[in-house]
């Protein structure tokens, strides 16, 4: 459909702080990574006929007028949560392939640090993510009002069936945080982690511990993607999208009552990606797996076909998923270590990696890579890149 005929042209970035916050609006954030991945293409505002916003963070139209996105043709927002940018990564190698658009411009950031609390979002609007009414009437009167708790639970029914230990979720928050070293980009730049001193911060929703979560960060990024025909025109090295999928599990607004607990978004979409890809996960030379929790990073693996189900944990450990490891994972850092850029980042880091442009924390001679994203109660997005 759109194999090795759409690409990611161009990618931006902010920078990503904590306190005392960025001192931007959302907007804007999305604006300043949006012209980075312009100016990284050779593209000038005018040129953007396309733009997928993330959900609830902006307006298409309102990124249009300040832009100077004229002839704006095609626009939509995917509600998946953390999975949106990668599916709208999908979304927009279709709609370029398919004369809807010749280049969309998919940006996001938010104040994740300074702004509104999640527990905030979700205790006074129950649209703020799918599944919200359910939360409202079941989850949280029985206190479970934010995303560390409810992912606990899967965290924990995992332990249970599988015997994943709190030491190979260790293994996870230790790898982000040495990739991190390399990044001086990375909020934990300059702040090492070791696994005792996992084991011994403390609990915040157990199995959760404190350095089992994700950053709450300000910032964000952006990234345009085009036809490779088009590339050409612009004198940039395309990154190609060999294949792409996105799916939810069933129900999506609901979780304790799936008829198969483990199975995600992802357990759907992968197969669909892979297939279309021609590649397997063993061909990968790395992965930017979306981290909102070390289970969920254990739990991905398993369900993109790294290996199998209940083997994640055994997958990860002693450097598996580390620099040198069989599959480097999140060699930025990731959530839990660069800054939470709601899973845009993955992708940029992805370009990074298969343009050589990572520096110390490249890996060699990468020529293929996947990256994934997460939302809501198990939404999934997958995308296979090669230079």
């Amino acid at each position: 459909m759109f194999k090795d005929i759409a690409c990611i042209v161009g990618i931006g970035e902010t920078g990503y702080c904590r306190k005392p916050g960025s001192g931007m609006s959302e907007e804007r954030l999305q604006l300043q990574a949006s012209v980075a991945a312009l100016h990284d293409a050779g593209l000038k505002g005018k040129e953007i006929d396309g733009i997928l916003a993330f959900p609830n963070l902006g307006k298409s139209e309102a990124f249009a007028a300040s832009l100077g996105s004229e002839n704006l043709r095609f626009a939509a927002t995917i509600h998946m949560g953390g999975a949106s940018p990668v599916a709208s990564l999908r979304m927009a190698a279709m709609a370029v392939t398919q004369g809807a658009a010749n280049h969309v411009l998919i940006p996001g950031a938010w104040n994740g640090y300074s702004g509104a609390r999640v527990r905030e979002t979700v205790t006074t609007d129950k649209n703020s993510i799918p599944g919200g009414a359910i939360a409202w009437d079941y989850y949280l009167p029985q206190g479970l009002t934010v995303p560390p708790q409810w992912y606990a639970l899967m965290c924990r029914r995992h332990m249970h069936e599988y015997g994943t230990t709190h030491e190979q979720m260790g293994a996870v928050a230790v790898a982000m945080r040495k990739h991190a070293q390399l990044n001086p980009g990375a909020l934990m730049c300059g702040k090492p982690l070791t696994l005792e001193q996992y084991m011994a911060s403390p609990m915040l929703a157990d199995p959760y511990r404190v350095n089992d979560c994700c950053l709450e960060t300000d910032g964000g990024a952006a990234f345009i993607v085009t036809t490779v025909e088009r590339a050409r025109d612009l004198g940039k090295t395309p990154i190609y999208i060999m294949g792409a999928a996105s799916g939810q599990p069933y129900p999506a607004d609901e979780f304790t009552t799936r008829k198969d607990f483990h199975q995600t978004g992802l357990s759907i979409a992968a197969p669909e990606a892979f297939r279309m890809a021609g590649v397997t996960p063993a061909d990968m030379d790395f992965a930017q797996i979306y981290d909102c929790f070390t289970f969920e990073v254990i739990q991905q693996l398993e369900e993109a076909g790294f290996c199998q189900r209940g083997e994640g944990g055994s997958f990860v450990e002693d450097g598996g998923i580390e620099l040198g490891g069989k599959l480097p994972v999140n060699t930025s850092g990731g959530l839990l270590s660069e800054a939470h850029s709601l899973g845009l980042g993955h992708v940029v880091e992805a370009v990074k990696q298969l343009r050589g442009e990572a520096g110390d924390r490249q890996v060699a001679g990468a020529e293929l890579g996947v990256v994934t994203g997460w939302g809501d109660f198990g939404d999934g997005s997958i995308a296979i890149l090669r230079r």
